[in-house]
C-alpha cells in the first residue's frame, strides 16, 4: 500500500458515506413523490417487483465495481447472464442435480474471469477490447448451442425460488444481502479491497510497493464473471427459460448504476453500498415511470443524463485536488 493511498484512504471513506446517505435519501425521496403520484405504486405486489427488477442489476453492478475501481471495465457481463441462462437451463433439463447446475455454472463464471485477466495481463489487450469480444462471442456460442431456440425449463423447484419470499421479501432480494455483505467486508475491510483502490490509484507505485497487480487484476475480473454467471442463474429462475439473448443491455445498467453509486471511471473510487442504491434507484425510475405511462424513450433519457452528470462532478472533483 503506497503512502499516498493510505493518505487518501479516510478522505474517500468518508466520501462514500456521505455520497451513500445521498442516494439514499435521493430513493427516499422518489418513493415517497411516487407513493403520492399514483396509488398503485406503493403496493404490495408492485414494491416486491421494483425489488425483483433492481435486485439482479445491483448484484451485476457490485461486479462491475470491482473491476471499475482497478480503472477497467467489463463490457461482458450481460451476455455472461444470458450464457449463464443457457448453461443452468441445458444442465438441468439433463437430469443433473440443481445444485450441480447451479455451481457448474458459477465455474464458468469464473472461468470467463480468468479468460479476461489473462486478456489484459498477459496479452496486453485493453479491458474495453477483450470484453467486448468475450460479449460478441458469447452471445454467438449460446445460439449455436441452441439453435437460436429459447430452453423451457423443467424444474418446478428451481424455478419456484424466484417467485418466493421470505418474511415478506422476494428471494432475489436476499441474494443481494447474500454479495452485499462479503462483498463490502472484502472490498472495504480486507487487503486484497485495498489492492483494487490501490491498482486503480496509481498501478506502478502499488508495484514498487509489492502488491501484486497482475493477481489484482485476475481477482476483479473473476468475481465480476462470478457475480455475473450468478445472476443469470437468478434470471434463468425467474423467466423459467435458457435464452442465450437474454439480459441484452445489462452491461450498461450495471455500469450505469456503479456510475450513479459514486464509482469513478478514473478508477480509485468506490463502494458496495453506492452501486446498490443506485441499481435501484434506476428501477425505481423506471417502475414510476411505467405506472405513469411515460415513453420508454425518456426513461433512457434520464438515465443518461444522470450518468452525464455525475461524471461531470466526479471530474470538478478530481480536478479540485
Amino acid at each position: 500500500m503506497t503512502t499516498d493511498t493510505v493518505a487518501t484512504e479516510k478522505p474517500k471513506r468518508n466520501y462514500n458515506v456521505l455520497f451513500g446517505l445521498t442516494l439514499l435519501a435521493l430513493l427516499v425521496f422518489l418513493w415517497i413523490l411516487l407513493s403520492l403520484t399514483t396509488a398503485s405504486f406503493a403496493s404490495g405486489n408492485n414494491i416486491a417487483n421494483l425489488l425483483r427488477q433492481g435486485s439482479m442489476i445491483a448484484i451485476l453492478a457490485v461486479g462491475q465495481t470491482f473491476v471499475i475501481i482497478t480503472g477497467g471495465i467489463d463490457l461482458s457481463v450481460g451476455a455472461v447472464v444470458g450464457f449463464g441462462t443457457v448453461i443452468v437451463a441445458m444442465m438441468i433439463n439433463a437430469g443433473w442435480p440443481i445444485w450441480v447446475a447451479i455451481l457448474s455454472t458459477l465455474l464458468v463464471g469464473v472461468g470467463i474471469g480468468l479468460f479476461h485477466g489473462f486478456g489484459i495481463v498477459r496479452m496486453g489487450l485493453p479491458p474495453f477490447i477483450i470484453t467486448l469480444a468475450t460479449l460478441t462471442s458469447l452471445r454467438g456460442i449460446g445460439l449455436l448451442m441452441t439453435n437460436g431456440n429459447s430452453i423451457n425449463i423443467n424444474s418446478d423447484e428451481f424455478t419456484a425460488f424466484s417467485r418466493n419470499s421470505v418474511l415478506g421479501i422476494p428471494n432475489l432480494f436476499w441474494m443481494v444481502i447474500l454479495v452485499a455483505i462479503p462483498a463490502y467486508v472484502f472490498l472495504h475491510h480486507s487487503r486484497w479491497g485495498r489492492y483494487l483502490f490501490s491498482v486503480g490509484s496509481n498501478a506502478e507505485a502499488s508495484r514498487l510497493s509489492g502488491v501484486n497487480i497482475q493477481r489484482t487484476i485476475f481477482m476483479a475480473y473473476v468475481l465480476s464473471g462470478l457475480l455475473a454467471s450468478f445472476v443469470g442463474v437468478l434470471l434463468a429462475a425467474r423467466i423459467g427459460i435458457g435464452n442465450p439473448t437474454q439480459a441484452e443491455g445489462w452491461e450498461l445498467q450495471a455500469i450505469a448504476s456503479s456510475v450513479i453509486g459514486g464509482t469513478s471511471l478514473f478508477g480509485a473510487i468506490g463502494s458496495v453500498h453506492g452501486p446498490l442504491l443506485g441499481a435501484f434507484i434506476l428501477a425505481t425510475i423506471n417502475n414510476g415511470a411505467n405506472l405513469l405511462n411515460v415513453n420508454s424513450f425518456w426513461q433512457r433519457i434520464i438515465t443518461g443524463a444522470l450518468i452525464i452528470i455525475i461524471v461531470y462532478f466526479d471530474g470538478l472533483r478530481r480536478r479540485a485536488k
